[in-house]
């Protein structure tokens, strides 16, 4: 039998609301923090970049921007990754009646691996090359995922969906859990060709969610 304190224990969607707008906030930022100015050749040590004469030439410059176009791209992948569940996150709290202790904590653990997402983003955008490197970033968005799905799972079970909530929302939310995971499956396959495809097709699928475009099978947000 539950105690009276886990009774009552976790149950305000307001402060939960909360602190999640607080992680992903944060993690969103920790992002762009893995983008660097690159430094050009200096006339002396310790010389500043704008001094006269620091920079050979804006050749030189664009020469070493170029290589920040991989990373600015699974910078974008990142921040739109959790922007789908930031999203996904918020259409389940504004649904549900009241939390308890139990979805509190299967809410915790997600926004654990929300603190986790500017690792595995900056993990993949070293090593972009290396399948291991796109595995464990598939492997982050399935933890999320299947994350949310056990939130909507629980929510169901123990009564604590609103009544006045549209018809059909379990099955359509879960599907919209369900078949972006998928789609990432087949991503993540076509590393075996190329991760540079598979991390533009990730791209993509995000792109095509935030967009909201007409093709049903994909509007999963």
């Amino acid at each position: 039998m539950p105690t009276t304190y886990h009774r009552i224990a976790g149950n305000s969607l307001e402060r939960l609301a909360a602190i999640s707008d607080g992680i992903f906030a944060v993690a969103m930022t920790l992002l762009v923090l893995d983008l660097h100015v690159p430094e050009l050749g200096r006339l002396r040590s310790g010389e500043p970049l704008w001094a006269p004469g620091a920079l050979h030439g804006e050749g030189q410059l664009l020469h070493a921007l170029l290589p920040l176009a991989a990373r600015l791209g699974v910078y974008l992948l990142g921040f739109l990754t959790l922007g789908m569940f930031w999203l996904g996150q918020q259409v389940q709290l504004s649904h549900f009646e009241r939390s308890d202790r139990h979805l509190t904590w299967i809410h915790l653990a997600f926004l654990g691996g929300v603190c986790l997402m500017p690792f595995s983003t900056s993990l993949l955008a070293e090593y972009e090359a290396y399948r291991v490197a796109l595995l464990v970033y598939w492997l982050h968005l399935l933890l999320l995922g299947l994350l949310l799905l056990a939130s909507l799972r629980h929510a169901g079970a123990a009564g604590l969906i609103k009544d006045e909530a549209p018809e059909g929302l379990v099955a359509a939310a879960r599907r919209r859990i369900v078949v972006p995971q998928l789609l990432y499956v087949a991503a993540v396959l076509l590393g075996a060709v190329s991760t540079y495809l598979s991390v533009a097709l990730l791209v993509l699928l995000q792109l095509n969610s935030a967009l909201a475009p007409r093709i049903r099978l994909l509007n999963w947000f």
